[in-house]
């Protein structure tokens, strides 16, 4: 979702600030999160092609794709140190590319569709480079936003919920962009917690910031769509 390019210069630019044994689990992380990109493509290509499964049934595909992304995660947590770890973490990223297959095909029928798509991917690499910058420049524990974080997320995931029923576009909006400020700060939280040794484990790193690019990607993406996206 972001330019493979961009993620390595994030990289580089706080690897030069940290202890050893965080620049490993940093490096680590960025490797396997270039990785997760081949499977999240292929997902995504199928996606694109099966759209029609979750188009047809887009409340039930929700509470599926959620409770399969949840039960993944758990399992991830659980293999954090064997290579199943890394096999649920890309099948997770298989599964979440499938997800957005609907969302890819709708901005492809746009005239500006592939243009919005590498926007919102340009856009997310950036928010990775920026948020890479901050958490290696200040040094600070960002571990506190931790809770503050999660009860946000909780109260966009009810509010995404609620407008499945009401389909207010206004209120779609408002939800996409306080998602992307939210996961944006989450990938400051995770960040920070791998250049202060909170976090030595790359799989479960990887995990935390792909759950964050993902989010930041599918709504920035949404917005770019909603304020600019042009019909034939």
């Amino acid at each position: 979702m972001q330019p493979e390019m961009q993620t390595n210069q994030a990289y580089r630019a706080v690897a030069r600030e940290i202890a050893l044994p965080q620049q490993k689990v940093l490096r680590n992380t960025y490797l396997l999160l270039a990785f997760t990109m081949v499977p999240t493509v292929i997902g995504a290509m199928i996606g694109i092609n099966t759209a029609g499964i979750i188009i047809r049934n887009p409340i039930l595909s929700f509470f599926v794709m959620l409770g399969a992304v949840i039960g993944l995660q758990y399992a991830i947590a659980v293999n954090r140190n064997s290579g199943w770890g890394m096999i649920f973490l890309l099948g997770m990223t298989f599964l979440l590319g499938w997800f957005l297959g609907p969302l890819l095909s709708f901005a492809l029928a746009l005239k500006n569709g592939p243009q919005l798509i590498g926007l919102a991917a340009g856009g997310t690499g950036i928010v990775l480079f920026v948020m890479a910058v901050i958490a290696t420049t200040t040094r600070r524990d960002f571990s506190f936003m931790g809770k503050f974080l999660f009860v946000g997320m909780i109260v966009l995931l009810l509010a995404i919920v609620a407008n499945m029923f009401l389909q207010m576009p206004a209120l779609a909006l408002t939800i996409s962009a306080l998602v992307v400020v939210v996961f944006s700060l989450f990938l400051l939280h995770d960040l920070s917690r791998i250049v202060n040794g909170g976090e030595t484990n790359y799989i479960m790193a990887t995990t935390g910031v792909y759950i964050s690019l993902f989010n930041v990607f599918a709504n920035l993406l949404q917005l770019l769509m909603a304020l600019s996206g042009e019909r034939d």
